[in-house]
């Protein structure tokens, strides 16, 4: 294996390159195995095909304006009531609610004990995802996964599987138009108009895989996001009432996070073939190549000379995203990025007229319920894994008293 690439350019570069292949979840193919983010070359470009049919702009506005307001609205108001409590479990409940009905996922239920739970799940399929960062026993976390695939399968998975074949089955037939069809991922899956081979433990597989991963990432750029706008108010006191009057400076905050905070510190690539990198360094075929996506991001040349802090205001020329590279590029980047941080705004654009992204709405009501940290309660990393993640950050939300 060679050195963790860390310049940007290259790790750019790197990331576009075709012959090198996801590496990054070997550790955890008891979830991993076979599910879009983990395939390559063909079949890749078949499922990813065939998802990108959900995947698109016009429905990620959809499900931004239509459907995640009310979903957020009942999460906000508990958390409201109660006076705060933990934003990371918070976090968790607002994401689930989002990313399961996009996923396809039934809650026949809505009962407290069907949420907690689906959080549970959640929490463990989460531990497969990043079992390669993972501090704990990693044969005792792979049975805890497949523990929790039997269950989410025969509870949630296959009603929902039998619910909406049996609606596909009636359009189909020419009793329903395609308008009623459930608008999620399990739809299109089923439908499967590209007729691409998907066998139904893969598809089991993938549907865990988009709960978790619509939620988890979001989690920890949620919680990122407002620890930083919490330290940036300290020292810039005047821009809190910009944050609370200019969605679009919360988006610029929610991206400078993610820049500083990439959901997984690194990506890895694995060799499909004997090759040369961008740098001509060579690569044996399956040898492991390590992109330092959290030292890339912070690359001065191209951030500037602060490019270690959190600065809303920075000022990129070209085509540098402002989030970095955190969503990846080339064939494995995030499939959900436009959902999770929206669309990065063209200078004439009203914020009314804007794809926000889920994080920056979720931020932006936050705020505007008065979110501040907890001064009796002070935040706490995660202790079970290498990712640099807050595990508990206890916040305060409502009037001041």
């Amino acid at each position: 294996m060679s050195d963790p690439i860390k310049d940007y350019q290259l790790a750019s570069k790197t990331l576009r390159q075709r012959d090198l292949r996801q590496g990054l979840y070997d550790e955890g193919a008891v979830l991993m195995d076979g599910v879009l983010v983990n395939l390559h070359g063909d079949k890749h470009k078949a499922r990813r095909g065939l998802e990108n049919k959900v995947f698109r702009r016009d429905f990620f506005k959809y499900y931004e304006r239509e459907v995640f307001p009310d979903s957020l609205q009942a999460t906000i108001d508990r958390f409201v009531d109660q006076g705060g409590g933990d934003l990371v479990e918070f976090g968790f409940r607002a994401m689930m609610n989002l990313t399961i009905d996009f996923a396809g996922i039934d809650r026949p239920d809505r009962t407290e004990e069907e949420t907690d739970t689906l959080l549970r799940l959640l929490r463990s399929f989460a531990l497969g995802t990043t079992l390669a960062h993972s501090k704990d026993d990693r044969e005792r976390v792979r049975q805890e996964v497949r523990d929790a695939l039997a269950e989410f399968d025969e509870r949630f998975l296959q009603p929902s599987i039998d619910r909406r074949q049996a609606i596909i089955d009636q359009f189909e037939a020419g009793d329903l138009e395609e308008e009623a069809l459930p608008r999620d991922v399990l739809t299109v899956l089923l439908r499967n108009e590209d007729n691409i081979d998907l066998p139904r433990d893969e598809l089991l597989r993938e549907m865990a895989f988009f709960f978790v991963a619509g939620a988890q990432t979001s989690i920890h750029s949620l919680v990122h996001s407002v620890h930083e706008i919490f330290d940036w108010c300290d020292t810039h006191p005047e821009d809190k009432q910009r944050l609370k009057d200019d969605p679009l400076f919360i988006q610029r905050c929610v991206h400078e996070s993610a820049r500083l905070h990439p959901s997984s510190p690194v990506a890895m690539r694995r060799a499909e073939c004997p090759t040369h990198l961008p740098n001509d360094a060579a690569v044996d075929k399956d040898e492991l190549v390590v992109i330092d996506l959290m030292g890339s991001n912070r690359d001065a040349s191209v951030f500037g000379e602060d490019a270690d802090l959190f600065n809303p205001n920075r000022d990129l020329s070209g085509s540098t995203a402002a989030y970095g590279l955190s969503f990846g590029l080339g064939m494995h980047a995030c499939i959900g990025r436009n959902l999770a941080a929206g669309v990065t705004p063209r200078s004439d654009e009203a914020a009314a007229d804007h794809q926000l992204g889920t994080i920056t709405l979720i931020v932006q009501v936050l705020l505007a319920y008065n979110v501040r940290p907890d001064p009796d309660h002070a935040p706490q990393m995660d202790t079970k894994t290498e990712r640099p993640n807050w595990g508990l950050y206890p916040v305060l939300i409502g009037p001041e008293t």
